[in-house]
């Protein structure tokens, strides 16, 4: 079976669903983040998708757009899991419904 571009837009809209589902319907903050990540997986294998079925004399694109959105998701996942962990000290807790208390 050949890989097509199509084939890989579903299995990159249904990775992204996933992920938007995890994000919206969890209440810990960790699965949160997890389905935050699957959205930007998501993201990453359109970008390569796209640059892999362009006409062949690219240059590469959409590598090195995904290699910088995953040093991005790399920061980003640091200091989110450095934020749980700092929530988790004070409330015990990563239920989002929780941290209502916090104040700016």
């Amino acid at each position: 079976m050949t890989t097509t571009l199509q084939l890989v837009l579903i299995v990159s809209a249904v990775l992204f669903s996933i992920g938007l589902l995890a994000a919206l319907s969890r209440r810990h903050a960790i699965f949160i983040l997890i389905g935050i990540e699957m959205m930007l997986a998501a993201a990453n294998l359109n970008f390569v998708a796209f640059w892999r079925f362009a006409p062949q004399p690219q240059p590469p694109t959409g590598v090195m757009v995904a290699i910088f959105a995953i040093a991005i998701a790399a920061a980003e996942a640091a200091v989110g899991l450095a934020l749980v962990i700092a929530v988790y000290r004070h409330y015990r807790s990563t239920n989002v419904d929780e941290l209502d208390q916090l104040k700016g």
